[in-house]
């Protein structure tokens, strides 16, 4: 430093300059002109306590292939189970209640959640649900003096929106970094299957920042950030981040069911290309191409038809089908959404209300530790409600204690509560919520009753 200072010294005197001793960093003002300098300090100060470390431990199953020799005796291949370790980052959408939001990958196999706090704590979190195909999973921890971050209306962003992250990036704690909205509505990072609408930006994310908050300005909640693009390993400039409306929505499904119920419109297309743009007189590639409306579907019954361009969803313009995809598909089984269609080159709007699209499986080990190894999901078909179990896994709890794959599971007897029917998944998990002893379930198995004891 001191060979630097003389460099400019002298640099300032060969010009005929007198050469000004520079003062020391922290006796520089902080107002010039009488105008305070502009800092982001006093917004992170306020939202840093709402996100949190999440660290996690648990086993996952390795498959292996056996040399050809050996098949005959031990098969194709071998099942190895072998302890992890992971990092994350979360988000406090809940103080009274302890909900913590992080990311379905952060947690997947875990056996056991820790949260740690911006100021020291830590907290054995429970996990309420989560959906894969979103990426979304919420936590619950004990709700201790705990600070919330406020939520905005990512439907609002606009590209040049200022964003900050802040998480847990390769363990080193919280970090704050700061860019802007580089894209809004990005897709197709995934296999296909997944429900991708992200929000992209060049605020550097990394490994350890899934789950952590993409905030405004304002110290609000604009997106939970869940991926990287990433050739070298490291922060490129291009992260993505789940919109929080899109969160809002989910987490309410997750809190209320103990999983997502998923809206299905009933349509089939694609992307507006400029070719079909062109042949229905259209200036703009924005929007979903509808080429067939399945009968009996939540589209058929409110009137959409093949050839109709979906260009809005609740008055919101949307730019790809993969967009609107995954806006119906997070409303919610019963939502009502506001369509805005083109045809015949006129702008209607059709009111849908979503069908429930099949139903998605849930681990049953954060229920009861007697149900692990089994999936579990709500059923209701020909006037049976309860829960399904959808697989079993070999050698499992679930499996030792006589559970199979298609039983439905219809009523339960806990210990010093008596009997309760069942009626779907997020009332069979509030009623384990604090209850992890021997019980009793009334399950339906080709259509006949029987009980089995549960420990």
């Amino acid at each position: 430093m001191k060979k630097t200072m003389t460099l400019v010294s002298a640099a300032l005197l060969s010009v005929g300059m007198t050469a000004v001793s520079l003062p020391a960093q922290a006796a520089w003002p902080n107002a010039v002109n009488g105008q305070e300098m502009p800092s982001l300090a006093p917004m992170i100060e306020t939202v840093s306590p709402a996100v949190v470390s999440v660290s996690v431990e648990g086993t996952q199953v390795a498959r292996q292939a056996i040399p050809e020799p050996f098949r005959h005796f031990f098969g194709r291949e071998r099942e190895q189970a072998r302890p992890f370790r992971g990092l994350g980052s979360g988000v406090i959408i809940d103080a009274d209640k302890g909900y913590v939001i992080t990311n379905h990958h952060v947690i997947d196999n875990a056996d056991k959640i820790l949260v740690n706090l911006s100021d020291g704590r830590e907290f054995e979190a429970k996990l309420i649900g989560s959906d894969p195909a979103t990426d979304v999973a919420v936590l619950e921890i004990e709700p201790d003096e705990l600070t919330a971050v406020k939520l905005a209306d990512s439907d609002t962003l606009r590209v040049g929106d200022f964003t900050v992250a802040i998480g847990n990036p390769f363990g080193l704690g919280q970090t704050v970094t700061s860019g802007i909205v580089s894209a809004l509505g990005r897709s197709g990072l995934g296999n296909g299957e997944n429900l991708e609408n992200f929000i992209q930006t060049d605020a550097a994310i990394n490994s350890g920042n899934s789950g952590g908050a993409l905030v405004n300005l304002k110290g609000e909640l604009i997106g939970i950030n869940t991926a990287i693009i990433a050739p070298s390993g490291g922060n490129v400039g291009i992260g993505f981040a789940i919109p929080v409306n899109m969160v809002q929505s989910l987490t309410a499904q997750i809190i209320e069911f103990g999983e997502v119920r998923r809206g299905i419109l009933g349509i089939l297309g694609g992307e507006l290309t400029s070719e079909t743009a062109k042949l229905f007189g259209m200036e703009t590639t924005h929007g979903a191409y509808v080429s067939q409306v399945f009968p009996d579907s939540a589209a058929d019954a409110a009137g959409l038809k093949a050839g109709d361009i979906i260009v809005s969803v609740d008055g919101k313009k949307i730019k790809t089908f993969q967009e609107l995809r995954a806006k119906v598909a997070t409303k919610g089984a019963g939502a009502t959404v506001k369509l805005g269609v083109i045809r015949d080159g006129d702008e209607k709007t059709f009111k849908v209300t979503l069908n429930e699209a099949p139903g998605e499986n849930v681990q049953a080990s954060v229920i009861h530790p007697a149900l692990e190894g089994a999936k579990l999901s709500s059923y209701d078909e020909d006037g049976v409600r309860g829960v399904v179990i959808s697989e079993v896994a070999e050698r499992s709890p679930a499996a030792a204690q006589g559970l199979a794959e298609g039983d439905v599971i219809v009523q339960v007897n806990l210990l010093n509560r008596g009997r309760t029917n069942v009626r779907d998944l997020g009332q069979l998990r509030e009623l384990f919520e604090d209850y992890q002893g021997v019980f009793a379930a009334t399950i339906l198995r080709d259509g006949v009753a029987r009980q089995v004891i549960l420990r």
